[in-house]
């Protein structure tokens, strides 16, 4: 089957809607090549001594796992050289990396929580890698990139995709202009354009969530998975079956390709109240992969991609999938 690789539809977005600059499409090839090489660590396990923990944590507390670092050093050395970015921020990394002084510096930003799912590493469940790219604030030539230069809301995103290893290796992307997946070919290498125009049901009867912390979840957020609970003879009227993997990029695939609701909401504890995901990493990016397959994504309330971030490390409440759960779900907040 003549299939197009990841460079013919970018090179066909670039000269179709004149929305995909030189940088842009040279950044995600590079990033693509990345994924595929921490695709391939991923495939080897324990043959390639890259499972377990290390006796370290990242800024956000957690344990790593020594993936998680790989992944890091592999999506860093890959982006460093090639003179697209001004500098790059990891949800491993405590502050911003600025490109050397010894390779040239682009007009673009590239954040990435380089392997999404890290509880699963260990139990062969699929995994993945989420990134996201910002341009860089028009007065960056000729100063040093700063933290702040990152915070920008999710909407003025230039594109954001994320890869997932499982069965396939796939990666999802978005340039602004709908949703695209691409399946790597291991024979030939390449990635493939499988699915040109991913879309969302509107409607769904599926729900992810871990409902171990029902007992900390805000009220309204309580009340919608009651509803869906109640099932057929409840308010909402139909059954819903849950799904749980504990592996963000896994849970909104599935959405990605069925519909479905993901829910991680903020909730009652201290450590729970401004959420658990992290803005930058992961919230932004596939707010804007969603909402460009037609789904909705919101902290609760709000929606993401109108979230000013404070903060590179900024935590969200997230609820995205079937645009007309979220939105139900967005009503039962302003009720309460």
């Amino acid at each position: 089957m003549n299939r197009k690789t990841l460079t013919q539809y970018l090179v066909e977005q670039q000269r179709t809607h004149q929305t995909v600059p030189a940088e842009v499409r040279l950044l995600i090839e590079t990033v693509a090549r990345a994924c595929k090489a921490i695709g391939h660590a991923v495939s080897k396990g324990a043959l390639g001594g890259v499972l377990g923990s290390l006796d370290s944590e990242n800024v956000q507390g957690e344990v790593q796992k020594k993936l998680d670092v790989l992944s890091n050093e592999i999506l860093l050395e890959a982006n460093e050289w090639g003179g697209h970015l001004a500098a790059m921020a990891s949800e491993e990394m405590e502050t911003l990396h600025r490109i050397p002084n010894r390779y040239p510096k682009g007009e673009y930003l590239l954040l990435f929580d380089p392997l999404d799912g890290s509880s699963n590493i260990d139990v062969n469940v699929s995994i993945g890698t989420i990134f996201s790219v910002l341009h860089a604030p028009h007065d960056a030539p000729g100063r040093d990139i700063e933290e702040s230069d990152f915070l920008q809301p999710g909407s003025q995103q230039v594109a954001a995709g994320y890869a997932v290893y499982g069965p396939q290796s796939m990666l999802v992307l978005t340039l602004g202009n709908g949703v695209a997946a691409f399946t790597l070919d291991r024979e030939m290498g390449s990635w493939l354009l499988t699915e040109e125009n991913l879309t969302i049901p509107e409607d769904t009867s599926e729900f992810a969530i871990n409902m171990s912390n029902m007992r900390h979840w805000e009220p309204p957020v309580k009340r919608y998975i009651d509803d869906c609970l109640a099932g057929s003879t409840g308010p909402l009227g139909k059954d819903y079956n849950m799904r749980w993997i504990a592996s963000m990029v896994a849970d909104v695939h599935r959405i990605m390709t069925r519909g479905g609701i993901f829910m991680y909401p903020r909730d009652e504890r201290p450590s729970g109240k401004k959420g658990k995901l992290r803005l930058m990493y992961e919230a932004n990016p596939m707010a804007f992969i969603v909402e460009q397959a037609g789904g909705a994504a919101l902290d609760g309330e709000a929606r993401i991609l109108d979230v000013k971030p404070q903060a590179l490390h900024q935590r969200i409440g997230v609820v995205l999938g079937s645009k007309n759960e979220v939105e139900r779900v967005r009503r039962y907040h302003q009720e309460d």
